[in-house]
């Protein structure tokens, strides 16, 4: 038997003292899941103080001393998985196969402030069952695993525990977008998770026109796989890849996600909408991620559609050595503190003048780069 042992942790205490925390109804933006604007409200102040976080509390939690098993922190609490967050409540799949209603401990919300939203689908948690069908979440496990991005200044955590990052993208309608394909390499490289790029729509157009791009992609060893829900090209292969495995979707609105899924698991029945003819774009029909286990095995999340996609806690001097085809020149440059942009004696732009490194992802790694010096000078 494990020992218990009570771990004391310095926590920011919010004043206790507030203004009136928000502007607008949030009973009608808690009920029409409208996470965005509960995230990014602000706090208003009453007393004077450093900040909204001035003072600490220590808070007691029990850690565990393994001794050849796993033992629960608390026998009466149940260990399940967060299948969505709605505003300020999550869904939560319990090991008896029942889902529960569940709201979260004030205590997590304090350890976490940094985040867009304290718990994430995906995440391994502990909760208290109220009742049949309600509970509150005790604890989070370790993520591993985790998606992430940047949003107002904050990590949006997209999914946890994941085991491939699908970077669904389209033939045509809405067009090929290959600098956010190499954004999500970037982040799935950053964070330790297996990509696997999916072309959909390929009976959309000729396939001899994608060869130069997915020539390149492969030659990294990124597996690309050429798919369409439409007439059902490697769905079979696409079903064996997710069979057993947490796998995330990623991609812009309008690229197929749902299509896919529903392709491969024709139960679901996610809704779908035509991309728009005004501008090429897709329509949001999944408004946040959501955990869906497979009959097969395994399970997937399904996220909305990201048409821009800013890195999370990736400096700019770190980026060239996340780029498989730039990596093996980086330290052959004169300078170890080389961006390859305008130094000289330079490896990488040596590789790229000579076709050893293609001009398309030098070029976006280029533009990236220019994005990144901007958001570090002015965070200074």
């Amino acid at each position: 038997m494990g020992k218990k042992r009570q771990a004391n942790q310095r926590a920011d205490f919010r004043k206790k003292y507030q203004g009136r925390v928000r502007n607008g109804d949030m009973t009608r933006s808690f009920q029409m899941g409208d996470e965005e604007k509960l995230a990014d409200a602000l706090h208003g102040e009453r007393v004077s103080g450093k900040g909204d976080l001035t003072r600490k509390r220590t808070v007691a939690s029990q850690t565990l001393e393994k001794s050849g098993s796993d033992v629960a922190f608390d026998e009466s609490l149940r260990c399940g998985r967060v299948i969505s967050v709605h505003g300020l409540k999550s869904k939560v799949l319990g090991e008896d196969g029942r889902r529960y209603e569940c709201a979260i401990r004030q205590v997590l919300k304090s350890l976490n402030i940094e985040q867009r939203n304290v718990i994430v689908a995906g995440d391994r948690v502990r909760f208290r069952a109220d009742s049949p069908s309600d509970g509150m979440i005790e604890s989070i496990e370790p993520r591993a695993g985790v998606i992430s991005r940047t949003s107002r200044n904050r990590q949006h955590v997209i999914a946890a525990n994941v085991d491939y990052l699908l970077v669904i993208t389209s033939a045509a309608q809405p067009d090929l977008k290959p600098a956010l394909i190499d954004r999500f390499l970037l982040t799935a490289e950053h964070c330790g998770v297996e990509p696997v790029v999916v072309i959909n729509k390929m009976d959309l157009v000729d396939p001899v026109s994608l060869q130069p791009m997915v020539g390149v992609l492969s030659s990294m060893g990124y597996r690309v796989l050429m798919t369409s829900a439409e007439t059902g090209v490697n769905v079979p292969y696409l079903k064996a890849l997710m069979t057993g495995k947490q796998t995330a979707l990623a991609g812009q609105s309008g690229v197929g996600k749902s299509s896919l899924l529903n392709a491969i698991e024709p139960g679901l029945g996610l809704a779908v909408s035509e991309v728009s003819l005004d501008n090429d774009k897709g329509r949001h029909t999944t408004t946040a991620t959501t955990l869906i286990p497979l009959a097969v095995g395994g399970a997937v999340f399904d996220t909305p559609g990201i048409r821009q996609f800013q890195l999370w806690n990736i400096a700019a001097g770190e980026v060239s050595g996340l780029m498989p085809d730039l990596r093996p020149y980086v330290s052959a440059c004169r300078y170890p503190d080389c961006l390859h942009l305008n130094e000289d004696a330079c490896a990488v732009k040596n590789a790229v003048a000579d076709a050893r490194i293609d001009a398309r992802r030098y070029d976006s790694y280029c533009h990236l780069i220019e994005e990144l010096l901007v958001e570090e000078g002015s965070s200074r």
